[in-house]
């Protein structure tokens, strides 16, 4: 019996309409644009204002408009996989409220937590449950509204964030593409390095945590930095040699968008040809696990059939990992 392989055979994003650009935050903290390209590249970032829209609606614009370039039923998606840190609540889970708000009925889903490697994380289990013959359509979302746990008077945070969601479609084939292997890391101790002090079960919300302001994004940049490239092309240069691989033989490489620097640096350091890494950074700053499934809708006409294409992402925990797919379509 030929082996069930999860193929990606539609991916589509979304951000929000309003914009904060460089210039708009230099009237908010000290900062200016060229400090801020240049360390980052990111030029803008796109932001929920409408107070009654939340991390669930945005996964919802998202994945309306693959149904609507695919002609899915939604009632034929049996599972959501929703990577995200900014849910809607911290009860019930996103995923249940995008189900809800599709009419996807039929599905039943979950919320993974693993920040900006979240969606690596969610790609990677729901293959496994194409894999099993348990599902056949699964809808995997990476999406975060960053906005909502920033501290606009920390440039150090504020200026690197943005919203957005991004969806794939994952089906079963017997075709030798899909989900191919992933190497996924984690190490609890960098914890203290990024993290949201409040609002668990550790330091449950009372007024003194919202004065200190500890529900907002803390980190320390110059550690994550570090990590982040060592991470990421370590787990890349592993997950080639799992499956002998070179770094030639890589058609794509879609780094988790965080910092442009950080980027080149992962290319630098496992020797791949800058022009197959896809950077959108500039557009949209650092959407968390939006990253990845943004940059696959955004470059989706440049993927071919049979390509190569190497998913690696970053995320406080700290979390981190890489993704082999073979392009399906």
């Amino acid at each position: 019996m030929p082996k069930t392989n999860a193929i990606i055979t539609a991916v589509a994003g979304f951000v929000p309409e309003d914009v904060i650009t460089n210039f708009d935050l230099e009237k908010m903290v000290e900062t200016n644009d060229e400090w801020i390209r240049s360390r980052t590249g990111i030029v803008q970032r796109h932001i929920v204002k409408d107070p009654k829209k939340a991390c669930s609606d945005m996964i919802v614009s998202a994945a309306e408009k693959l149904i609507k370039k695919t002609g899915l039923d939604v009632k034929e998606i049996d599972m959501i996989l929703v990577a995200t840190v900014t849910g809607d609540y911290v009860f019930p889970d996103t995923a249940n409220l995008v189900a809800h708000k599709l009419g996807a009925n039929n599905a039943f889903g979950y919320d993974i937590n693993a920040a900006c490697s979240g969606f690596i994380f969610a790609l990677t289990t729901a293959s496994k449950f194409i894999e099993s013959g348990s599902h056949k359509k699964i809808l995997v979302a990476g999406a975060d509204q960053m906005s909502s746990i920033l501290n606009y008077e920390d440039r150090n945070t504020c200026i690197l964030f943005g919203d957005g969601a991004g969806v794939v479609l994952l089906e079963g084939s017997d075709e030798d593409n899909g989900v191919l292997d992933a190497v996924l890391k984690g190490d609890g101790s960098g914890a203290q390095f990024l993290h949201q002090k409040a609002g668990g079960s550790l330091n449950p919300a009372t007024v003194e945590t919202v004065e200190k302001k500890w529900h907002y994004v803390y980190q320390e940049g110059r550690s994550v930095f570090k990590a982040a490239i060592k991470g990421m092309a370590e787990s890349i240069n592993e997950l080639l040699q799992k499956n002998n691989l070179t770094v030639d033989q890589i058609d794509w490489l879609i780094p988790h968008q965080a910092n442009k620097r950080i980027i080149t640096g992962v290319g630098d350091y496992i020797g791949i040809d800058s022009e197959k890494v896809l950077i959108n950074i500039e557009n949209y700053g650092n959407t968390t696990a939006g990253t990845i499934p943004l940059c696959l809708s955004d470059f989706e006409q440049k993927f071919k059939k049979g390509d190569m294409i190497v998913l690696t992402a970053f995320g406080g925990g700290f979390t981190w990992g890489s993704v082999l797919v073979k392009w399906a379509y």
